[in-house]
């Protein structure tokens, strides 16, 4: 019976990818109302990956760089957004669970694509939760499309939630 007791109070790793869109809080509020559980000892990780600073070059042969005010200037909004991303999704945490859920906070720069794969397997997260921007066939192609492929390339089981559409037509206006 005392593994039966270990197997059910097994704590699970869940991932969730946070951004600044609204698709990645509402796959968060999903999961803390569907997929946290009050009997389970389940840490939610919540991952913000910070794109990586883009490189500019002097087409003209100028040689223009940035200074290093306006690079670090640059760092500095890009850790702003990203603690402004984690705060949002602490309170969202705090407002949504019924109960105490442990938390803990990941920031990492690069890809997103990347960087949510690598940081999955790194923890050996039990699920990855994410949402979708619910892009169309052709913007899909151009811009690529992180959750598709983490759904391909990590090794948990990985949620997609798609944030659903308002219907313009409820309103009763043509």
């Amino acid at each position: 019976m005392a593994d039966d007791d270990q197997v059910a109070a097994k704590e699970r790793k869940i991932l969730v990818a946070v951004d600044e869109g609204e698709e990645s809080m509402h796959a968060l509020s999903w999961c803390l109302k569907n997929v946290i559980s009050q009997t389970s000892k389940d840490t939610l990780i919540l991952l913000y990956a910070k794109p990586p600073r883009a490189v500019y070059s002097s087409l003209d042969g100028t040689g223009y760089l940035f200074s290093a005010d306006i690079l670090a200037t640059m760092d500095k909004y890009s850790d702003d957004v990203a603690a402004c991303v984690i705060d949002k999704a602490k309170r969202t945490c705090r407002e949504l669970a019924d109960h105490e859920v442990k938390v803990e906070v990941k920031i990492e720069s690069g890809d997103p694509r990347d960087v949510i794969c690598q940081v999955a397997d790194k923890i050996n997260a039990d699920m990855l939760v994410m949402g979708t921007h619910g892009y169309g066939l052709i913007k899909r192609a151009f811009l690529g499309s992180v959750s598709s492929h983490c759904a391909q390339n990590v090794k948990c089981p990985v949620l997609i939630v798609k944030k659903p559409r308002c219907s313009s037509s409820a309103s009763g206006t043509k």
